[in-house]
């Protein structure tokens, strides 16, 4: 199960079994989406991601919501406008028609407000207890209008990284819904899509450099990937990354660390740090539900190294977790 959490075992498994089988330079960039240029010339980003996360419905969200923003976040992290999905669902025998319905209805009525359509899809039904009810798998195309490689090899030494608001709300809202813990105000995935901002900042004119969505591993797992990819350094304070009262206090109760709890509606925007002022005004209007702050820079070096720097302003290095922290969260 541990290959499946987003951390180290998850990278282990892509490293030593997929990318060899399936290395092109496309696919090397690892980004969130494959950026592919056709003939006549223009750009298209295209991606996929499968979503078996339990329960199927918690606050803020479900299953169906989750797979249509899930997809058009990763089409937007390219900087591409998200245009078509299609949907494909894996369902045990059994399953309440009734249950189905309602996620679908919830599929549409995200589609819409991402400005997508779902334009294929494929149906399978599995024997009972051989399918935990509906997976689902969706796959994303958009066009890229920018002239702007958004990627992490776009990023530069000096970058300022600015984070789109407080994190770990989707996945506390999944383990609080399974392990039955209740706080004074109850704590909501952050499951929405990220269309707004980024077309705002590139209708700024902002000369974005890598952008990249906070979902399976969290806030730490994604910036070891990109200073990985990069082969530069990423620097934050963990004094301004920002987690809300109920979020921390679960973290607390559970044991986790909420730099590496899941996300669905958070992202990084990796930039010029001349830009950095203009794109948190940006930002502050457009983000959903969430205050974009600066967290930190990327650096020349060490190549692939995280480091943060506590609120008693020690520094460790952040690295990708061993297993899973939390399973079936997307």
């Amino acid at each position: 199960m541990g290959h499946g959490g987003g951390g180290r075992l998850t990278q282990d498994l892509i490293n030593r079994i997929f990318r060899p089988a399936f290395a092109n330079a496309v696919l090397d960039a690892q980004h969130d989406s494959a950026m592919l240029a056709f003939p006549g010339g223009g750009r298209l980003a295209f991606t996929t991601d499968s979503h078996v996360v339990s329960p199927l419905f918690f606050p803020g969200g479900d299953i169906g919501k989750i797979a249509i923003n899930g997809t058009v976040n990763d089409l937007c992290m390219c900087g591409a406008r998200p245009l078509w999905i299609s949907a494909g669902f894996i369902l045990e025998e059994g399953f309440s028609i009734e249950t189905l319905e309602t996620i679908v209805r919830s599929m549409k009525a995200a589609a819409d407000a991402a400005g997508v359509a779902i334009v294929a899809g494929d149906t399978k039904v599995v024997e009972r207890g051989k399918g935990d009810g509906l997976y689902v798998t969706t796959s994303g195309v958009g066009v890229i209008e920018t002239h702007l490689t958004i990627a992490p090899t776009g990023m530069r030494a000096g970058d300022t990284i600015i984070l789109s608001g407080d994190i770990g709300r989707h996945g506390m809202a999944i383990m609080a819904t399974r392990a039955g813990l209740s706080f004074e105000s109850d704590i909501e995935s952050d499951c929405a899509p990220l269309v707004a901002p980024v077309r705002a900042l590139l209708d700024a004119g902002m000369e974005i450099h890598c952008l990249r969505d906070l979902t399976r591993g969290g806030l730490a797992s994604s910036l070891v990937e990109l200073a990985e990819a990069s082969g530069l350094a990423l620097a934050i304070d963990a004094a301004k990354v920002p987690v809300i009262e109920e979020v921390g206090g679960a973290c607390e109760i559970l044991g986790l660390d909420p730099l590496y709890v899941a996300n669905e509606g958070r992202f990084v925007c990796i930039l010029p740090e001349a830009q950095a002022e203009q794109a948190l005004e940006i930002l502050s209007r457009t983000v959903p539900a969430g205050l974009p702050v600066i967290i930190g820079s990327v650096k020349s070096g060490p190549a692939g190294q995280v480091t943060q720097r506590s609120v008693i302003g020690a520094e460790r290095i952040v690295d990708r977790l061993s297993g899973e922290q939390l399973p079936r969260i997307c």
